[in-house]
């Protein structure tokens, strides 16, 4: 065992959580678009959202996250080339980072949707209905009645999709950013022990998770604190 190949394994763990912490505010403001479109009485914003939920959960991360970077990047050089952008070499990169975390959140941001109109459907109508009756105005509804409400009820699913989303941080490896997935490819390759710092990698990311949980728990334990729970 190598040390310092696993010291430069380990540091990867901060690209990869600057990564998934960009991608979940992201993923988390698209989702509250989006369930707030998919609850709305009007049908294009409906029908889009349903579009792009119904999209991205057909298509594999993989696959978007090539198409959205190679795609992206193509669209963005067409577009200076018209505009004469580009400098000297003509083209524009596109930053790996940015690429990767715009790419997982607006991905992650079709399920958060899904989990946000879930939680507003388990708000009760009438406490709206009686808000708006006594004199409330629907943006105070909103933030004094159900956005609480929702946060209660989204936190489990929360959780659930901000675990994948930090496993699914490993696709970035795979447009050159060196992330701790990207590190433990180049470590194993170099030192012909690949399996070891797989497994290095794998004790990161349980690490992540495991932390993720403690803490997210322990916020859910207190929105729940003083509501009464039935017996099943």
């Amino acid at each position: 065992m190598n040390t310092s190949y696993v010291s430069y394994v380990i540091a990867g763990a901060g690209l990869t959580l600057a990564v998934a912490l960009g991608a979940l505010l992201l993923a988390t403001v698209i989702g509250i678009v989006a369930a707030a479109a998919r609850s709305s009485s009007h049908r294009l914003p409906r029908g889009v959202a349903m579009a792009y939920a119904t999209l991205i959960r057909g298509v594999p991360d993989l696959v978007l996250m090539l198409l959205i970077f190679y795609g992206g990047q193509i669209a963005v050089n067409a577009l200076a080339t018209r505009l004469g952008w580009g400098g000297e070499t003509g083209s524009i990169d596109i930053d790996p980072f940015v690429a990767g975390t715009v790419t997982i959140g607006f991905i992650y941001g079709a399920y958060f949707a899904e989990t946000f109109r879930g939680a507003m459907l388990a708000v009760p109508v009438g406490q709206s209905e009686a808000a708006l009756a006594c004199g409330m105005s629907r943006l105070q509804v909103t933030t004094r009645i159900v956005l609480p409400q929702m946060v209660r009820h989204a936190l489990p699913g929360f959780a659930n999709n901000w675990l994948v989303l930090v496993k699914s941080t490993a696709l970035v490896s795979v447009i050159g950013l060196t992330d701790l997935m990207y590190r433990a490819k180049q470590a194993g390759a170099s030192t012909r022990a690949a399996f070891f710092y797989f497994i290095v990698a794998a004790a990161v990311y349980l690490a992540i998770t495991t932390v993720s949980l403690v803490a997210l728990r322990a916020v859910e334990q207190r929105h729940h604190r003083g509501v009464r729970r039935t017996a099943a």
